[in-house]
């Protein structure tokens, strides 16, 4: 438990941590009038010198973001929209990376006269993929404030791979220059290690460093005995990584059988029921499937476990899944029909897949971002002001959350959708010929509510998995050394541990590579609700993000990081400069998961999917997005964005050849 105060832990410090408002969401009233507060923010962001990246204190979902969606939700609506009388070849809704890429297949290929329009509700473009900008003493350091990294490039499509190479990213180059630098901690000795927190594990704080292993249960057992773990805990850990302790826990069964009741059960109920753990071993794995999947090891299936080279199942004798086959993408890892497990390599930017984002706005509107490379790209400040400017082939229009999509008639025989949004407070709309919605499906069905039920039920079936990435700037990272480690693991803690930020050097970026340099560190946290199912589990972690303000973010990310560097000299009151909260309510997409969902959706590409029956095609209105794909992967947001435009230039076709021949 903390021993420390709040004065010990620095709140009372003045550190750049509130730009905005730190508190619970608060929802737009039913007069639809923006409150005080709001329209502060947007004066603020309005200003010469708009520069989000550089925005610390609460963002991802910031105030002001999803306040008018919400409205929406409860009921509210905006009949008395201003008609601004504006008309593009099309509107694209969101502007992640799903919508930007939507938007730039779209302009390369309906001709040189298209016009085209994304709306985007947060104040600033990439969707997930924010980049964060820190600066301390004339030094500027960056992260990724959402989407991490490249995931498996080799393995991309050739759509998302082409869509990489024209915008500058040579994926070999990258990987190469990726690679060196992720390599950069390893290279100055410095290691992993484990938090023992005394409220989760009892006894006392405890760091371990390193990690068990080596020959059958001995290396476990050395490191586990300097852990505060009991006897029985520390037994069935060492006996789970013992490659020769573990019998077949279904004998007789052949391999698929085997396999389909693994997919049927959780990780903690092979552990306590087929391999009898004893109930002390459970928080030690159970923060395991956290970062890719959100949930513990109760809402973890054992087969997605296995695959994932979790221990127990050593002595089962399953066949490995090959590289090429139907079930190469189990636990929702799609990469075509690829796992996230089977192989790299990946590309590390500093600011995640920031990069990409930027990248599309260079391609679609080059005065915005100075430069023709990706490594000039990089310290380029991109100039906010030129997004949405009159006249511009492609125009980005941030703070403007849509409420409403509309066909101008029949949606079989319209020509034109109308889209309504909310900007300042204010309600406007404009046409399009065609419209791509690049957002989350579960908002969908709100915005047109003219599609039938059967689409509306299957977009709203997922639920997106909650997240939070909390960027903290430190001094220094001399805590770090002292230790002798790179991050922390902490299981059952507030956040599940602390990471120091990518040392990965691309054009004139340069990171921290000495101790007394200051550092950004990464520190993670998924809610949820053990005992629930998994979209509920993910609903009420979506609840407790919207409920927690910024202060206790803060408070417990400087109690954690001052109990876990203590032995490093690390004072939370002195070391941290500035705390940028990434909240993400509606994070990953949802990946059907075999406990609750019919095994086919989560194994096969099966068109009975929610996320295929959601995806068709609504008159001129195409839907994109990960959610499309049940897939969290950037490539997937790019593949869906290109079936998406393919579509609607299928629909432009049909009219041009109607027109023809009415003519």
């Amino acid at each position: 438990m903390s021993r420390y105060s709040d004065r010990d832990l620095g709140m009372h410090r003045s550190i750049t941590r509130r730009n905005f408002i730190s508190g619970t969401g608060t929802v737009v009233a039913g007069s639809l009038v923006a409150p005080r507060w709001a329209l502060a923010q947007q004066e603020t962001r309005t200003a010469q010198g708009y520069y989000p990246p550089s925005l610390t204190g609460m963002r991802g979902s910031h105030p002001g973001s999803f306040e008018a969606a919400h409205a929406l939700r409860d009921g509210s609506g905006w009949s008395d929209a201003a008609d601004s009388g504006e008309y593009y070849d099309m509107v694209v809704v969101g502007g992640g990376l799903s919508g930007l890429s939507a938007a730039y297949f779209f302009l390369t290929a309906a001709g040189p006269d298209a016009r085209v329009l994304v709306l985007e509700n947060h104040d600033d473009f990439g969707g997930h993929a924010k980049r964060n900008e820190m600066s301390y003493r004339g030094r500027t350091l960056m992260l990724n404030g959402g989407t991490s990294y490249i995931e498996s490039v080799r393995q991309y499509s050739t759509v998302s791979r082409n869509l990489l190479a024209a915008i500058g990213i040579d994926v070999e180059s990258a990987i190469g220059t990726s690679e060196k630098g992720m390599g950069f901690y390893r290279s100055l000795g410095l290691g992993r290690s484990t938090f023992f927190a005394e409220e989760v594990f009892g006894g006392e704080d405890s760091l371990v460093m390193g990690r068990g292993g080596g020959a059958g249960s001995s290396g476990w057992a050395d490191w586990l005995a300097q852990t505060p773990l009991s006897a029985d805990a520390q037994r069935d850990i060492a006996r789970l990584y013992d490659d020769t302790a573990n019998p077949d826990y279904m004998p007789g069964l052949p391999d698929v059988d085997k396999k389909e009741r693994l997919a049927k059960i959780s990780y903690l109920d092979f552990l306590l029921n087929l391999a009898r753990v004893h109930p002390d071993v459970v928080p030690f794995f159970n923060d395991r499937p956290k970062g890719s999947f959100c949930v513990g090891i109760d809402g973890h299936p054992a087969l997605y476990a296995w695959a994932q080279g979790y221990p127990g199942f050593q002595g089962m004798n399953l066949e490995p899944n090959p590289l090429v086959s139907p079930l190469t993408h189990i636990g929702g890892g799609q990469h075509g029909l690829e796992s996230e497990w089977n192989e790299g390599p990946d590309i590390y930017f500093p600011d995640g897949n920031a990069t990409i984002a930027r990248l599309l706005v260079r391609a679609m509107i080059p005065d915005a971002l100075p430069g023709s490379s990706l490594e000039d790209s990089m310290m380029s400040r991109l100039a906010y002001d030129r997004l949405d400017r009159s006249g511009s082939k492609a125009r980005i229009r941030l703070n403007s959350t849509v409420v409403a999509a509309r066909h101008l008639g029949d949606p079989d025989a319209a020509s034109e959708v109308e889209i309504t949004y909310v900007r300042n407070g204010k309600a406007e709309k404009v046409r399009a010929g065609h419209c791509v919605m690049a957002c989350y499906n579960g908002v969908v069905p709100h915005l047109v509510p003219e599609m039938s039920d059967t689409q509306k039920t299957a977009l709203m079936y997922g639920v997106k998995m909650p997240l939070v990435y909390s960027n903290i700037l430190i001094r220094q990272w001399t805590a770090f050394t002292k230790l002798g480690i790179s991050g922390i693991t902490a299981p059952g803690m507030y956040h599940t541990g602390a990471t120091l930020g990518r040392s990965v050097q691309f054009g004139d970026y340069q990171p921290s590579t000495s101790p007394d340099q200051p550092m950004i560190l990464r520190m993670a946290r998924e809610p949820c609700a053990p005992g629930h199912p998994k979209r509920e589990q993910h609903r009420l972690g979506r609840e407790d993000l919207l409920a927690t303000s910024f202060e206790t973010f803060e408070r417990k990310i400087r109690d954690q990081l001052g109990r876990m560097l203590e032995g490093g000299g690390f004072d939370p009151a002195r070391d941290i400069e500035a705390i940028t909260v990434n909240r993400w309510p509606h994070g990953y997409a949802y990946s059907y998961n075999t406990l609750e969902d019919p095994i086919e959706w989560a194994m096969y590409d099966s068109d009975d999917r929610p996320c295929v029956i959601g995806r068709q095609r609504f008159g001129r209105i195409s839907i994109a997005n990960s959610d499309a794909a049940a897939s969290t992967h950037s490539d997937s947001a790019i593949d869906e964005a290109h079936r998406a435009v393919r579509e609607q230039l299928a629909v432009q076709s049909r009219g041009r050849r109607r027109s023809a021949g009415a003519d």
